[in-house]
């Protein structure tokens, strides 16, 4: 995982510094998303293994309808370099780069039941005053935690859960 990552990020680099130039940041990572997906496929990283596999054929496997030509010649480059598999990993990395250039944190809320309306803006707000910065937030159900919710903002984790408060009690009581 660490060695995709390390090659992925002067890809993830060079298309953000692209989109960044382009001011196209929303397209490049809707096309990278899309392509990312594909090329997690297990039957078309079967194919991108194949050696018989054209370039031309390989970009126009990965590569969604509506993309420009800019996007196509950075797949011809990955395709060249036999980076196509890492695309996963340089959409990632380009998320993060786009995020943080746009001053963004993307917070995942889990919870132990669905969050009403209200409770989920309580949670926006908290946020943006904690980081100072606009909040994206996407929700998950986990029943597991019992009670409370946890907040995943990246390096920053918030468990507040039942389940994590009893966890922590039990640690507490052992030693």
């Amino acid at each position: 995982m660490s060695q995709a990552l390390t090659l992925a990020r002067p890809y993830a680099r060079a298309a953000f510094a692209t989109a960044r130039d382009e001011g196209a940041f929303a397209p490049w990572s809707d096309a990278l998303a899309f392509s990312a997906h594909v090329a997690a496929d297990p039957r078309v990283a079967a194919l991108l293994a194949n050696p018989e596999l054209g370039r031309d054929d390989a970009v126009a496997l990965l590569a969604p309808v509506t993309h420009g030509e800019t996007y196509s010649r950075f797949l011809a480059i990955l395709a060249d370099s036999h980076r196509l598999p890492l695309l996963p990993e340089i959409s990632g990395m380009f998320d993060a780069l786009r995020a943080e250039a746009e001053h963004v944190v993307k917070a995942t809320v889990t919870s132990a039941a669905e969050l009403s309306a209200g409770e989920l803006d309580a949670i926006k707000v908290a946020l943006r005053k904690r980081f100072n910065r606009e909040v994206e937030v996407t929700t998950a159900v986990d029943a597991s935690l019992i009670g409370g919710a946890v907040i995943d903002a990246g390096d920053v984790v918030i468990d507040g859960s039942l389940k994590g408060k009893l966890a922590r009690l039990q640690t507490a009581l052992a030693n």
